[in-house]
């Protein structure tokens, strides 16, 4: 089945933008992609969404979501904050099925991490990517303290006999510091998988057009793209 989950080590870690750029190097591979968000948070009824984002990036893909709630909460918590039903794993799950029918990839973006709970029961964007049996790539951020929360989410992924295919660095800085430049090595070694990606800080303030020409660069051949963690670590490494 075309469909690849993204999710992150947290929230605020560059998901919505390295989703947008996987879209666009996909397109710009004459390949065609639905995103389908599991649950939107923190955003009103009539407001563009994590989903409608990634289409202004990244411009010709179909954009879903399962459930949305006001206020920017896990999922689990907006939805019972605000009388709504929550969403379930085969919700998810049944959506991103019906829309990999017709699409030749199907990116299902996560809110906050793997873990953030979507219902009272404790579903969660792992439980969806096993219902689908998808591959999960995983987004995490470039500096000090990633190493632990990608080795969890690593952890984690493993445990549940979930493939972890790689890791993209959600926002590379202009003038990396050093945690950021020895994590090149240290990431994949923790992780256990490639780095398949580093999208520069601020990527998301770039023009669409910009933007798709640029998303190629960014990632790997795995997701469409020219990107060479070897050469990227020479140049920026230690």
């Amino acid at each position: 089945m075309p469909v690849l989950v993204i999710t992150g080590t947290g929230t605020e870690v560059g998901k919505t933008v390295v989703t947008a750029a996987v879209a666009a190097a996909t397109v710009a591979g004459g390949r065609s992609v639905a995103v389908l968000k599991a649950a939107q948070t923190g955003v009103g009824p009539e407001e563009a969404g994590d989903a409608q984002e990634v289409a202004r990036l990244a411009g010709d893909v179909t954009v879903a979501e399962v459930a949305r709630y006001p206020e920017p909460l896990a999922p689990g918590t907006a939805a019972r904050r605000a009388g709504l039903a929550p969403v379930h794993p085969p919700q998810v799950a049944e959506a991103a099925a019906k829309l990999a029918t017709e699409h030749d990839l199907v990116l299902v973006e996560g809110a906050g991490g793997l873990l953030v709970r979507f219902d009272a029961d404790g579903g969660t964007l792992a439980d969806v990517a096993g219902l689908l049996d998808a591959p999960v790539l995983v987004v995490t951020s470039a500096g000090l303290g990633t190493l632990n929360t990608t080795e969890l989410t690593a952890r984690e992924l493993r445990s549940r006999g979930l493939e972890l295919p790689g890791l993209v660095i959600g926002s590379w800085p202009g003038s990396p510091d050093l945690a950021a430049r020895c994590n090149l090595a240290d990431l994949p070694d923790v992780s256990g998988a490639p780095l398949l990606g580093a999208v520069p800080a601020g990527a998301g303030s770039l023009s669409p057009a910009g933007f798709r020409s640029s998303a190629p660069h960014w990632l790997a051949p795995p997701l469409d793209g020219t990107w060479d963690a070897d050469a990227f670590a020479e140049v920026h490494g230690p």
